[in-house]
């Protein structure tokens, strides 16, 4: 009985090409001999299958002959790496860039050669606390941070200043070298990053003394940061450029602050508005006049009409967040604990 390919994928009849792809890629991922619970025979099986599925005029064969696909000729199951296999009389050669991306992962090696790319710096992530004040109005601080800097002997550059430059040695300045890994399925030809000039192609005679060649060093830096006006606590802050410098002239990494804003328990935030709560006299509630309410820049004189409620607001425009807000003053009317005989009069004449 000849073998079911479908099955062996786990894939329909109908399966597409990319489907099929993705299976492939799946099931030969899990079942790798080099992994644990790897299964190598599996692991054959199912590349054979996908040598023929994925070929449109090999799947048409198979499709036509179904379960009588072997007796005419089927993969060679010796080897089914070997680069070629005999399929209904004819050799075919297997295109071991569809394996590329599982090779990659289980032995560090790719099937695309990568261009030098300078080393991008690390980002770095801090608290920073603010008053309640400084996230309405905006603040600029000033903060520490230990990080890697550019040297400023070589100028990030890993070269003693004033000497020469010259090309690597073991990559002939291409900043990558080729090397051969033998494997259970035979040996392969790789390109990795070059161990002594680490891609960059050339070298100096001289590495730089302070910084040892690396063209980075761990120091303190002092930062000033503009906080804007109206940021929220939670919210992150990214200052580009302000991370970890990059190696050899790699552009530096990125700075993200978690802001935590301080409570006041004279205000609240709403939004871009600003509530807070102030006494009134019953007095001045019953009869009007002026009371002082504090504000995030002191106190201001606001006047209150005659016959005011507890929980009444009152709106200052422009003293919210940011200017853009508003300042709401919510009144709560406060009850003498003590009054003269005079007041107890004239209240219980009152009608």
């Amino acid at each position: 009985m000849g073998k079911d390919y479908y099955k062996i994928l786990d894939l329909s009849r109908s399966a597409s090409q990319d489907e099929i792809k993705r299976a492939f890629r799946a099931l030969a991922h899990k079942h790798h001999p080099d992994k644990p619970g790897g299964d190598e025979e599996k692991f054959k099986e199912i590349n054979e299958a996908y040598q023929v599925l994925n070929n449109v005029e090999r799947r048409k064969q198979y499709d036509q002959y179904g379960t009588t696909f072997d007796n005419f000729g089927g993969f060679n199951q010796q080897n089914p790496f070997s680069g070629s296999g005999n399929f209904g009389g004819q050799r075919v050669n297997i295109n071991m860039d569809d394996l590329g991306d599982i090779f990659g992962d289980l032995f560090g090696m790719g099937s695309r050669t990568r261009t030098k790319t300078r080393t991008r710096g690390g980002d770095i992530e801090m608290n920073l606390g603010l008053t309640f004040k400084e996230s309405i109005q905006g603040v600029e601080k000033k903060i520490e941070i230990y990080k890697n800097t550019k040297c400023e002997t070589c100028q990030g550059s890993g070269a003693e200043p004033g000497t020469k430059i010259k090309t690597c040695s073991e990559c002939n300045g291409e900043g990558k070298v080729r090397r051969i890994q033998n494997t259970m399925f035979g040996s392969f030809a790789t390109n990795t990053t070059c161990p002594r000039c680490r891609g960059e192609g050339s070298q100096p005679d001289e590495l730089c003394k302070k910084c040892k060649g690396a063209g980075i060093l761990k120091k303190s830096v002092n930062l000033r940061i503009n906080v804007p006006a109206g940021i929220s606590d939670g919210e992150t802050l990214r200052v580009s450029g302000a991370g970890e410098a990059g190696e050899k002239g790699g552009i530096s990494g990125d700075l993200y602050l978690n802001i935590n804003v301080e409570q006041d328990k004279r205000f609240e935030r709403d939004g871009d508005n600003i509530i807070t709560r102030t006494p009134l006299d019953f007095k001045i509630a019953t009869l009007g006049g002026h009371i002082d309410v504090e504000t995030l820049d002191g106190k201001m004189r606001v006047k209150i009409p005659a016959g005011t409620a507890s929980s009444q607001f009152f709106r200052l425009k422009g003293y919210g967040v940011a200017g853009k807000g508003d300042l709401l003053v919510e009144v709560y009317i406060t009850v003498p604990k003590k009054i003269s005989k005079k007041q107890k009069k004239i209240l219980e004449d009152w009608e």
